[in-house]
């Protein structure tokens, strides 16, 4: 099983959230996610978030609370996904390691293309969570 941890991005519960495209040639390729990803051994997870949002976007970000927990079986692999609620403290949003980006607000996640662990999540950034 791989753990992944995923920052949602954004400036308070309702606002818009920050989305990233993953690269061509990845897992999901074309897929809009939360950024985040793989949590190395003995590695805590919140720091996990702190080192993927800076290695893929340039982003310091502040970790606020855990918002959500997902499991999900691909056929190649099994994960579990840990959401973050995350603040960016400093830096400019660059595209190091994601093909784009865009800062969605939670009504509009429905029209972009999420790998399906994320459905729960997305319904909790709806109802305002």
């Amino acid at each position: 099983m791989i753990v992944v941890a995923a920052a949602v991005i954004r400036d308070a519960p309702g606002a818009k959230v920050l989305m990233t495209e993953r690269r061509a040639g990845a897992h999901l390729e074309g897929y809009w996610e939360f950024p985040g990803g793989k949590v190395e051994e003995g590695e805590d997870p919140r720091d996990a978030v702190r080192r993927e949002c800076m290695e893929e976007l340039e982003l310091d970000v502040r970790v606020v609370d855990i918002l959500d927990v997902a499991w999900h079986r691909y056929t190649e692999k099994d994960v579990l996904l840990l959401f973050y609620d995350c603040r960016v403290i400093k830096g400019e949003l660059r595209h190091v390691g994601v093909a784009d980006s865009a800062w969605v607000e939670p009504g509009d996640l429905d029209g972009y293309r999420l790998p399906p662990p994320d459905a729960r999540l997305v319904a909790k950034l709806k109802s305002g969570s």
